[in-house]
């Protein structure tokens, strides 16, 4: 039975004015009133463009020329940005992109949560290169061309992009992406590795082999002895995250040689397991929670609770301003490493628990407690539940951390709207530079 053949895509107009940037980093554009999402293009260009993808209401497609840039234009410095679905907007200004995202921000708020900020933060950024150290990439030996590949997926696809090296990834793997992908290519179990995760703190950076079926002697050989001639440790995980080990003959030691990250201003050390939760963006990471410590102006009478607290990264420092945090997080492991974490760095006055911030609380022995001040930093589905909560906690100030800006509209909706908080503040740090990732933080205090 032969194949239907696609229907090929209509020749697009010569050339097109870009309205508008989506909320993914792409140039809006209307043609024979469909609605057309340009990767490539920026508001105000005039650009020519092939069709990549059609439906009824909408199309996408990628800029092929530009007729007319934008001030805001900047040559990329990637040569797979064009394809490559680890970054889409390195054809913007960094400042253009911060601008950006502050003004989306803005109008998710006003638009779905019905509220405005009394004032804007100054926006937070580090340095816009080579900062991910953490990163998913996929892995596929390609028998059509003769290797295997190394990167993130293509944009719009499931295919590994053949990248040579990586703008945006810590130089330790990001400069070094082509010879990871020839040391995969020599193992015996290539074509069954369908992932690596990269984790990196302060030290070596350690690679997560995703394997479904287990490396040969020789391959543990030549990892490792690859691993230490470039600063890398490599584990293995056969299954679940209980199968994650690092490779013998690395002497790594699963207590005491964990990866680990510092915050400077509160003289912190956190520890953490690969395949914990941890911000990509150090740098950035460190200036969020100082920002953090001063919105919330912690004085030593008072209670903190810190809900979604993961490994301690703000709780910990927290701790040194108050006289008492409460840090809960949903997952027993990073519960128990906060725990790990605070005794390693001598804090003896914050304390951690496990519970399902999604479940049924009242329950909760904590829940009935009195906090003066809260830390929400939830993941994407947002912490609506626990807002709930927090009135009548007696919650003064609330600083919520939020890596998806409709759900912090709709929960502050809930606070000022609906429980008579005033949305003092809110800005944006820009953890994910080069990308249409929005990470935003808000304070939020009784009116």
């Amino acid at each position: 039975m032969s194949k239907k053949k696609r229907k090929p895509f209509p020749e697009p107009p010569d050339a097109v004015e870009i309205e508008s940037l989506t909320p993914e980093g792409r140039g809006l554009v209307r043609v024979d009133g469909r609605s057309v999402l340009l990767h490539g293009a920026l508001p105000g260009e005039r650009v020519r463009f092939r069709y990549t993808r059609i439906c009824k209401n909408r199309a996408e497609g990628t800029v092929v020329e530009v007729l007319r840039a934008a001030p805001e234009r900047v040559p990329v410095r990637c040569p797979h940005a064009d394809i490559c679905g680890g970054c889409s907007l390195q054809h913007l200004n960094p400042a253009a992109q911060i601008r950006w995202k502050q003004e989306m921000l803005e109008q998710v708020l006003a638009n779905t949560g019905q509220v405005r900020p009394e004032r804007w933060l100054p926006p937070l950024a580090a340095a816009s290169w080579g900062y991910r150290r953490k990163a998913r990439l996929g892995v596929r030996y390609v028998a059509g061309k003769g290797r295997t590949l190394v990167g993130f997926r293509e944009r719009g696809t499931s295919y590994v992009t053949d990248l040579r090296r990586c703008e945006i990834l810590h130089p330790a793997v990001g400069e070094w992406i082509e010879t990871i992908a020839e040391l995969l290519d020599g193992l015996s179990i290539r074509a069954r590795i369908p992932q690596i995760e990269m984790a990196m703190g302060e030290g070596p950076c350690v690679l997560v082999l995703r394997v479904l079926e287990p490396p040969s002697a020789q391959d543990v050989a030549r990892l490792t002895d690859s691993g230490a001639a470039h600063g890398l440790r490599f584990y293995v995980q056969e299954g679940g995250p209980e199968t994650i080990r690092p490779l013998p003959g690395q002497g790594v030691d699963l207590y005491y040689d964990l990866p680990n990250y510092d915050l400077p201003s509160a003289d912190i050390r956190l520890y953490f397991q690969p395949t914990d939760f941890t911000q990509v963006n150090l740098a950035l990471n460190s200036l969020l929670v100082e920002q953090a410590r001063e919105l919330l102006a912690l004085r030593s009478d008072e209670r903190m609770l810190d809900l979604f607290c993961g490994l301690g990264n703000f709780t910990l420092p927290m701790a040194h301003r108050a006289a008492e945090v409460l840090g809960v997080e949903g997952d027993p492991g990073l519960a128990a490493q906060a725990r790990t974490n605070a005794g390693r760095n001598g804090i003896t006055n914050a304390r951690f628990i496990a519970a399902d911030l999604y479940g049924r609380l009242d329950h909760q022995p904590w829940v009935s407690q009195r906090f003066h001040k809260a830390l929400l930093d939830p993941p994407r589905s947002g912490a609506l539940q626990v807002v709930e909560l927090l009135p009548a906690m007696g919650v003064e100030r609330i600083l919520y951390v939020s890596c998806y800006p409709a759900t912090l509209a709709r929960d502050a909706d809930r606070l000022v709207n609906g429980f008579g908080y005033r949305l003092r503040a809110a800005g944006v740090p820009d953890m994910f530079p080069h990308t249409a990732h929005l990470e935003s933080m808000a304070v939020f205090e009784r009116g």
